[in-house]
């Protein structure tokens, strides 16, 4: 079972807690929990990649991202 699948004590998965969260918020939308990152794992390392469509991104929005 993956952790995303595994439910707590609350009755909800990894999944279901973070999008009640996103979206519990005044003026909240849907939109609002999509993913923002993809993660993958191979040959023991695990890749964290931000989104490229993720609306909400980490680091200085005035900036460049590319500089």
């Amino acid at each position: 079972m993956d952790h995303e699948d595994r439910v707590d004590s609350t009755g909800m998965t990894d999944d279901e807690k973070r999008h009640d969260q996103l979206t519990s918020a005044p003026n909240a939308v849907e939109c609002d929990a999509d993913p923002r990152i993809d993660v993958t794992h191979r040959d023991g390392v695990t890749r964290i990649d931000i989104r490229d469509d993720a609306d909400v991104r980490p680091g200085d929005p005035t900036k460049d991202p590319q500089e």
